[in-house]
């Protein structure tokens, strides 16, 4: 039988068939010998368990359209970035979480939830202007007021979703008021202005033609891979105009004379706060690929 892997805890995996039904699954010993492990988001082809065995068994995983790591799901069409005016937005996190989709071939969406606490729209203006070159579309919601999530909800339709972003900024709640839930959800920790942390496992939720990971939130993400420094201006759609404008080649971006990179930042073609963010992970980088053989 065909289905797809909804959720996975203890070494024990629930999947969902075309019909609907659901059935308890282990995964059998080849896998870890081929280094595979089955994945939320994973289509599979299963064995039912019978009066024997409790527990049916992942025959095969077929292949993924994506796989992410970090948070570990297969088959994800839409990353979500969840951000909100409270806690502040972690940008830098966007940043990474941008490159993050570039790399995977997923589409970006950015959402600013809590509209009702954003001030005159100052985070979704500031967001729109940041991003406005770079590939992103930016979207505003209060899950807990219900105002714009029917947009939210057209957007969506047709994709496999996965929310990501910082822990507090109300992915919890934004599911409940999209698929009419009632997953546990978090306030915000007064003592240090971050969120609490309510999804404990990945789990997908269907609703019409959407499809949505529910994953647990996490603050900070690491780059994934060593990679050549030089790279890294790849993953920004809007340096793409200034291509073979530089005095040098290959260009960083970084402090070169003659860089229309950054000569377009001077001139507020390029948002500062973008590339100030792009100097520092630029940094990281070339710090990273100097000790990539200690």
């Amino acid at each position: 039988m065909e289905g797809t892997i909804i959720r996975g805890r203890g070494g024990l995996y629930t999947v969902r068939d075309d019909q609907g039904d659901e059935y308890v699954l282990r995964a059998k010993k080849k896998f870890r010998r081929q280094g595979l492990s089955p994945l939320v988001g994973d289509r599979i082809v299963f064995t039912p368990g019978d009066i024997s065995d409790e527990h049916g068994w992942v025959e095969e995983i077929l292949p993924r359209i994506s796989q992410c790591l970090r948070p570990p799901v297969a088959n994800v069409t839409l990353l979500c970035i969840v951000m909100a005016p409270q806690p502040a937005p972690d940008w830098m996190l966007v940043d990474k979480l941008l490159i993050y989709a570039a790399k995977q071939h997923l589409k970006p969406l950015l959402i600013i939830n809590k509209a009702d606490l954003d001030e005159n729209d100052q985070v979704l203006q500031l967001a729109k202007d940041m991003y406005r070159d770079a590939g992103m579309e930016v979207l505003s919601v209060s899950a807990a007021r219900g105002l714009y999530t029917e947009e939210l909800m057209q957007r969506l339709e047709g994709e496999t979703c996965c929310f990501s972003g910082q822990s507090g900024v109300g992915k919890s709640t934004l599911l409940n008021a999209l698929f009419d839930l009632k997953v546990e959800t978090g306030d915000i920790s007064q003592k240090i202005l971050r969120g609490k942390n309510t999804t404990r496992h990945c789990e997908l939720f269907t609703r019409g033609g959407i499809r949505l990971i529910d994953t647990p939130g996490f603050s900070l993400l690491e780059m994934e891979e060593v990679f050549d420094p030089v790279l890294l201006r790849d993953y920004y759609p809007e340096f793409v105009s200034y291509e073979g404008q530089c005095r040098f080649s290959p260009c960083y971006h970084g402090s070169e004379p003659g860089c229309a990179v950054l000569a377009a930042g001077k001139e507020g073609r390029i948002h500062p706060k973008r590339l100030e963010r792009y100097h520092t992970l630029l940094a990281e980088c070339r710090q990273a690929w100097r000790e990539r053989y200690d």
